[in-house]
């Protein structure tokens, strides 16, 4: 078949063609979502020009936030008709009232919605008035030989004279009909560029986006594990050891009974169980480093209990709206342990300032002790290089300032998680 002929083909069967239909459905059906997008469009203009006010940036805020949404308001009609389908925007990373305000204004997935939701009606009024008026121009036309003769003098949608000129009409009609779906694939295929250019996430955002679900599930996955094994060590072989501390502490006071040749025994008896102490003793210490238990009352008591323990006078100070991850809660726990630590053996400070605050989406703990500072930065085979990759294996940072001489502040920076 040659080329020519596989147009002709397609022209013919345009109108009759599954897809010119699915179009049309999309085309009416979008118009459902088209009108009140467009309606908080005009919202948007307005809250603009009032953002400077304490009324228009709410406002504004609100309608960026509804404009994120409008993804599923137009997805529903494409997915319906045609089958299309593009994922929702990457979730804001800001938490509390405040900090999301900020995000969504800084969001540019919130602008471009705006910006679709704006020119949505606009093109779907136009696409749907040419497709209804070149249905009905077209199947008007088209019958026009069948119902001319029957109407009476002067009436009818099209004026005919002769027998000739419904034809004449006929042939326009199948020429209409035949070139509209063309037309309407058209402006579909507009409404798709705009939808990719303005709604769905170009491919880098969308790795970005299924990279960091992936960690996210990854390290919530790692948190899990960690403290089902802390469970496991805590309610099991601890429990086991603490039992066959029992039986041999019994065993050794049945032997005061033997006779006093007995005093070997005696000794193998007391150096396992002080092989079982020192076992309960590490294993203790391994189950701390899983899972802090101070952290099962809040990361706040965790940090309370911590100065409490130090041997320097400490001033905590932590406030949080919400509280953060569970893999979050544990590094900043960890980095605090460490840092106390260290400024009570290496720096020779006499007090400490312990500062947990949120930063927009971001969590910041800062340890400052006036000890004699000089503190060396990460990587260079220091005990910070392994609080710097605590910080960056969540996509964290940590940052020194210690001038000779003091004071010393470290400060490490993550994302609520």
């Amino acid at each position: 078949m040659s080329d020519g002929t596989a147009v002709a083909r397609a022209v013919v069967r345009g109108p009759v063609a599954a897809g010119t239909w699915r179009s049309v459905a999309y085309t009416l059906l979008s118009l459902v979502p088209a009108v009140p997008a467009f309606l908080m469009a005009l919202a948007g203009v307005v809250a603009g020009a009032l953002s400077v006010t304490l009324v228009g940036l709410p406002l504004l805020v609100a309608v960026l936030a509804g404009a994120r949404s409008a993804v599923r308001w137009f997805r529903w009609p494409a997915r319906i008709a045609l089958g299309l389908s593009w994922p929702d925007p990457a979730p804001l990373a800001g938490r509390g009232p405040v900090a999301r305000a900020r995000a969504v204004l800084a969001d540019g997935q919130a602008w471009r919605a705006l910006a679709y939701c704006f020119l949505r009606l606009p093109l779907a009024a136009v696409t749907g008035y040419l497709t209804v008026a070149a249905l009905g121009i077209g199947l008007v036309s088209l019958t026009c030989p069948a119902w001319s003769p029957l109407r009476p003098p002067g009436a009818g949608p099209i004026e005919v004279e002769t027998w000739r000129e419904s034809w004449i009409v006929a042939t326009g009609g199948a020429v209409v009909l035949m070139v509209f779906p063309w037309l309407l694939w058209l402006l579909v295929r507009l409404d798709r560029l705009l939808v990719d250019a303005l709604l769905a996430p170009d491919p880098a955002a969308r790795r970005i986006a299924r990279l960091e679900s992936s960690r996210a599930v990854l390290t919530a996955d790692a948190a899990t594990t960690l403290r089902r094994l802390e469970r496991d060590l805590h309610d099991g072989t601890q429990a086991r050891l603490v039992s066959l501390g029992v039986t041999l502490s019994r065993i050794d006071q049945r032997l005061d009974r033997l006779p006093a040749e007995t005093g070997e025994i005696r000794d193998l008896v007391g150096a396992a169980r002080s092989s079982v102490t020192d076992g309960l003793a590490e294993l203790r210490d391994i189950i701390r480093g899983i899972h802090p238990p101070a952290l099962d009352d809040g990361l706040a008591t965790a940090l309370a209990t911590l100065a409490a323990r130090s041997g320097l006078p400490v001033e905590v100070d932590v406030a949080l709206t919400e509280p953060p991850s569970d893999a979050v809660a544990t590094t900043v726990y960890f980095a605090a342990a460490e840092l106390l630590t260290n400024a009570a053996r290496h720096a020779g400070a006499h007090q400490v300032a312990l500062r947990l605050t949120e930063h927009e989406s971001a969590l910041r703990l800062a340890v400052t002790d006036d000890g004699r500072g000089g503190a060396e930065a990460p990587g260079t085979g220091t005990g910070l290089a392994g609080l710097a990759g605590r910080a960056d294996a969540l996509d964290g940072h940590l940052e020194i300032h210690s001038p000779p001489g003091g004071p010393t502040t470290v400060t490490m920076t993550l994302p609520r998680g």
